[in-house]
C-alpha cells in the first residue's frame, strides 16, 4: 500500500495551484503539468493517482507531486533553440 500524500486543500494552504503528473512506469518518464483548482479540498494527491492513464504508453497509475513552480512558464526542450 502506499502511503498517504497531502490533500490538495493543505497543498493550496501552501500557495501551490499545480501538480505535476508522472508516469507510473518508470521506463516511459511521459509526465504532464495540470492545474489542480478541479479537485476538492479534502482528497489526498494519493487518492487520484490510480485513476490516470498514460497517454504515451497506456499504463494505469502515476505519481502526483505538488508543482512548486506552477506560477513559472515552462522551460524548453533539450534542443531548443532561441534564435534571436
Amino acid at each position: 500500500m502506499r502511503p498517504q500524500k497531502i490533500t490538495f486543500g493543505d497543498m493550496r494552504d501552501a500557495g501551490v495551484r499545480g501538480v505535476l503528473v508522472y508516469c507510473a512506469d518508470y521506463r516511459c518518464s511521459h509526465s504532464v503539468a495540470l492545474g489542480a483548482d478541479r479537485w476538492a479540498d479534502d482528497v489526498r494527491l494519493s487518492d487520484i493517482e490510480p485513476r490516470f492513464v498514460c497517454t504515451a504508453c497506456g499504463k494505469r497509475g502515476a505519481e502526483v507531486r505538488p508543482d512548486f513552480n506552477w506560477k513559472k512558464p515552462p522551460v524548453p526542450a533539450m534542443g531548443y533553440r532561441n534564435t534571436k
